[in-house]
């Protein structure tokens, strides 16, 4: 056996041990936690026929002579969506609930970035105290801000915008800084050479590195806030979410379903959306 040989065969098992230990190690880390959670598989396969149950609820009895009739003949399309005029303008404005916050955070979490990045050159304490800021911003779910927003301002689409912009804030800030960090510093030093300001070297050096990974960010941002603002409103923060609790409480299943469809197809919509309107700004196609 050659020196290679042996040289690859006792790092192949030194890999094999390191895999096993790992392996080993997050074993005894998912039954520890599992055990402090009370989580068990067997309470799970003995439950999940509930949650199947619960799906045949939700499920709406369509019939196909029926399909097409009016609203007040049940088995119809119409009967099913008897609540669209009510639920269609929740959509409306759980979307732009989404569209705003998602706006306002990204505008403010770009300037917040530039500052709070290591390789900007901005003074130590600036970017301790706008790191710190925004950590403690998304370390308060969306949740606990719109219960706090809601218990201030009333229930509304207010608390909800706050809540999602300021969450949304505190997340795209660290992401952006992180992607400004991993920039190459090839032409910030040659710009900084010529003679150029530190606004100039981020306008010209920073900006059109990064610029692609913030508009990513962005957009995942959108369909997140939208998914985050369905759940505000069960606590009062306004959107569809309000419209699906109260179908949930009041045990009307064919509402629940026509909802959730709702949500899911706007969700999607979006994703297509943003992924187009991507390709066209940063990679110029049409």
């Amino acid at each position: 056996m050659t020196d290679f040989e042996r040289y690859y065969q006792r790092i192949r098992s030194q890999q094999k041990r390191d895999s096993l230990l790992w392996s080993l190690l997050l074993v005894a880390l998912y039954l520890a936690a599992g055990n402090v959670a009370e989580f068990n598989l067997i309470n799970v396969w003995q439950s999940l026929p509930n949650f199947f149950d619960y799906i045949r609820e939700i499920v709406p009895v369509l019939h196909l002579p029926l399909l097409f009739a009016d609203g007040k003949t049940e088995g119809s399309l119409a009967y099913w969506g008897y609540r669209l005029h009510i639920q269609l303008p929740l959509i409306w404005e759980t979307l732009q609930l989404a569209l705003a916050s998602t706006i306002i955070a990204v505008c403010v979490a770009t300037v917040l970035a530039f500052f709070a990045a290591d390789n900007t050159q901005m003074p130590l304490s600036v970017r301790f105290a706008i790191r710190s800021g925004v950590a403690f911003l998304r370390t308060m779910p969306e949740l606990a801000w719109a219960v706090m927003f809601v218990m201030a301002f009333g229930i509304g689409a207010i608390p909800g915008f706050m809540a999602l912009a300021l969450h949304a804030i505190g997340s795209l800030t660290k992401l952006f800084y992180e992607a400004i960090e991993s920039a190459s510093d090839k032409p910030v030093r040659g710009l900084a050479a010529c003679g150029a300001s530190k606004l100039q070297r981020i306008r010209f050096a920073f900006w059109p590195q990064v610029k692609p990974v913030f508009l990513s960010y962005s957009f995942m941002r959108l369909e997140v806030n939208f998914r985050s603002s369905t759940i505000l409103g069960l606590v009062g923060a306004g959107g569809i979410g309000q419209e699906l609790m109260t179908n949930i409480k009041l045990d009307r299943f064919d509402q629940v379903s026509i909802t959730l469809l709702l949500i899911i197809a706007v969700v999607s919509l979006l994703d297509t959306v943003s992924g187009r309107l991507r390709r066209r700004v940063v990679e110029g196609k049409s």
